[in-house]
């Protein structure tokens, strides 16, 4: 249905978009261009990233909380690479149902993100499509000079670590879609990740000084290990008993009978925002330090070794999937 008091795109920047801009680099969007100065000593990063009606987010899902996946969606690439964050470029592909009230909420979400991660709105543009909503943001950030972390760099005898808890993304999905038997906070907390995960920008800087490779998994942990596999020329072996869940994904999981095929959809999902990363051994005590430190999990699931390819053993057997995460058209 054709959203009701649709405003024009000027009237959307100076409304809506300006009091997000940064006051000086963002040139009150006034002008065709932003200007941000050079920072002595650091290289600038950039990801981008675009999610899309139907594919990335549900019809249904409200806007602020589609603005704010898209927002951390991109924060989640730069921690995996150690940046810091500091601004951001925005496209907005308005469909039929974005009305000023959609259009209202969807800056509300860029507002509380704004200030939760400290970044601003540097330009962009805004057009109406008669196609589903769709919105892409290229994210920028900063870092030492010659420090980021990239896909390639892991070495045989390295250590394999994730943030957080696997499988959440995958599930979250399902919670929104209805599909789960969980109380109530369980599929609370799900739907709470699937539509706004939490990108690890605060454990970007151990990442920075002490990973040898980085990828945040989006895509699905078994898919993401595998570029780092491939980027890094070696293999990455991993146990499926050590990959981490949260309650609500333990509780889920306790109540499968085929725990290899429950294991399989929850390390092939995607949606889960965390970073896998690579390691010394020796920096083992030193990495969980710095995790205990930001009240964040940090498991080892497994190593690095010569070879190729993503090795996953269940029970001490090897596993193999038919799918090892989603793939982009």
């Amino acid at each position: 249905m054709p959203a009701v008091d649709v405003a024009g795109e000027f009237e959307t920047i100076r409304r809506l978009f300006a009091p997000l801009a940064h006051p000086v680099w963002g040139r009150g969007l006034l002008d065709d261009v932003a200007v941000v100065p050079t920072r002595a000593g650091h290289d600038l990063v950039l990801t981008k990233d675009a999610i899309v009606e139907g594919v990335h987010f549900l019809p249904s899902d409200p806007l602020d909380t589609v603005a704010r996946k898209l927002m951390r969606v991109n924060l989640s690439d730069l921690a995996a690479k150690g940046a810091e964050p500091f601004g951001y470029l925005l496209a907005c592909h308005w469909s039929e149902r974005c009305g000023w009230p959609e259009r209202m909420m969807f800056c509300d979400g860029l507002r509380v993100d704004q200030k939760a991660f400290g970044v601003a709105l540097l330009g962009g543009d805004t057009v109406a499509t008669p196609g589903p909503a769709s919105f892409s943001m290229t994210m920028m950030g900063w870092i030492p000079k010659g420090r980021t972390i990239g896909r390639a760099g892991a070495r045989p005898g390295d250590m394999v670590f994730v943030t957080g808890a696997i499988g959440d993304g995958w599930l979250g999905l399902e919670a929104v879609r209805g599909k789960l038997s969980l109380d109530p906070e369980r599929i609370a907390a799900l739907s709470d990740h699937y539509r706004t995960p939490t990108p690890r920008i605060d454990f970007a800087g151990p990442v920075r000084d002490m990973a040898s490779a980085s990828i945040d998994v989006s895509d699905g942990l078994i898919a993401d290990l595998g570029h780092l596999a491939e980027a890094g020329q070696v293999r990455i072996e991993i146990d499926l008993e050590s990959v981490p869940l949260s309650a609500a994904g333990q509780a889920w999981f306790d109540g499968r009978v085929d725990e290899q095929a429950a294991l399989d959809k929850l390390v092939t999902g995607g949606d889960d925002y965390e970073i896998a990363f690579t390691a010394a051994a020796r920096d083992e005590a030193a990495l969980r330090r710095e995790a205990e430190r930001r009240h964040l999990r940090l498991t080892r699931i497994g190593r690095v070794a010569a070879g190729q390819g993503v090795v996953a053993r269940f029970g001490g057997q090897p596993v193999t999937f038919d799918k090892p995460g989603f793939t982009h058209g």
